[in-house]
């Protein structure tokens, strides 16, 4: 990505300088803060903010990280109080659960370890193959390699990445449930599911969390999932909370995507849609000012005041966001600031659907009758 690579960066820095000021409206939100408030999903138990390590391994740039750098960012985000750390075997794939199981080794039993099986991948060489794989027995012997890869004897918590269309969610529950009794597992969740997938999975095995996208860049969540989830007592794992860096203010107008970056092909990035967006990130940015933080705190924020059992999981590459990003975790809304600013972000209307329809395809999906 061009142009706008030092953007979040620069972003910070005038955030700092505004937290210098004078401001009434509040105070400072320090990059350098310490998590200490933990949620609920379900009945595990968690940080606040979590974090992401899908790029670890290849960023959305296609370049390759510094692996002793993305371990330092790991066992940072340890000391700063975040204990939630998500992966999954698609991620690499396998390889970002070496770089976590490598970074949390010592601190494992402090932390909760998520991640995710589903897509069809091969257990031994990690070859990503066509369409999906939740056949019971794949999925034991998927988690018996995530085991080896994160260095751990237990997933604390395991998602179906997305719903085979081929395999009745009780099969899948009762596979999870085999794994439980084995001690290989402590909870599970669904990511991208349809609904009434989470109703019959919650019936034939408690769920802890459901994981989808959410943000205020895309709020599909909010119409049937997040009340089914408060309904059902499960918690909610935002992934992509910052709009895939736009939240940030690291996209605009100019930027070009590399080839193999997926906002590349993400219509509501497309050019005749990205003007209009744009207003959304002119708002973050107006708030940041206002409560004397960053963008990406305040795109953090919003979610976790829409329900306290919601957990966001950013990503990142880069220690200076990991640590702006538990900044966060500090920043409150007055009930009368978030009244304000929900209703702002509903007047903003993005364009473009949030994936290529190829992609799209596999959320939403439910699992064939047993």
């Amino acid at each position: 990505m061009q142009s706008a690579s030092n953007r979040r960066t620069f972003l910070q820095a005038a955030a700092a300088v505004m937290a210098a000021a004078p401001l009434a409206s509040g105070a400072a939100v320090p990059a350098t803060a310490t998590l200490s408030e933990r949620r609920k999903l379900g009945a595990l138990e968690v940080s606040s903010i979590g974090l992401g390590v899908q790029n670890m391994s290849r960023t959305y740039q296609t370049t390759v990280p510094n692996r002793p750098e993305m371990l330092n960012i790991i066992r940072t985000a340890f000391e700063r109080g975040v204990t939630f750390y998500d992966a999954a075997e698609a991620y690499g794939p396998h390889e970002v659960e070496r770089i976590l199981g490598e970074g949390v080794a010592p601190f494992r039993d402090q932390i909760v370890i998520a991640s995710k099986f589903g897509w069809n991948i091969d257990l031994e060489t990690g070859q990503r193959r066509p369409g999906l794989n939740s056949r019971p027995e794949h999925i034991r012997q998927a988690v018996d390699g995530m085991l080896k890869r994160l260095r751990t004897d237990r997933i604390d918590l395991l998602y179906q990445h997305r719903v085979d269309p081929q395999v009745p969610i009780e099969d899948v529950a009762g596979a999870v449930q085999d794994l439980m009794k084995a001690g290989k597992v402590r909870h599970w969740g669904l990511s991208e599911m349809g609904l009434q997938t989470l109703r019959r999975a919650h019936a034939a095995l408690p769920l802890a969390a459901v994981q989808s996208e959410y943000s205020m860049l895309w709020r599909g969540p909010e119409e049937s999932v997040l009340p089914l989830c408060q309904e059902l007592g499960i918690g909610f794992v935002p992934w992509s909370p910052l709009g895939v860096g736009f939240l940030t203010g690291a996209i605009d107008l100019n930027t070009r995507f590399a080839d193999g970056d997926i906002r590349k092909v993400e219509p509501r990035f497309a050019p005749d849609n990205l003007p209009n967006n744009l207003a959304l990130v002119e708002l973050v940015r107006r708030w940041a000012w206002r409560k004397q933080a960053s963008p990406a705190q305040i795109a953090l924020a919003w979610l976790q005041a829409q329900r306290p059992w919601i957990v966001p999981i950013p990503g990142t590459t880069q220690m200076a966001h990991m640590l702006d990003n538990i900044g966060a975790g500090a920043l409150r809304f007055t009930a009368a600031e978030l009244a304000e600013l929900n209703q702002s972000v509903a007047a903003i209307h993005i364009q473009g659907a949030r994936l290529p329809d190829a992609v799209l395809t596999f959320s939403g999906v439910e699992a064939p009758l047993k």
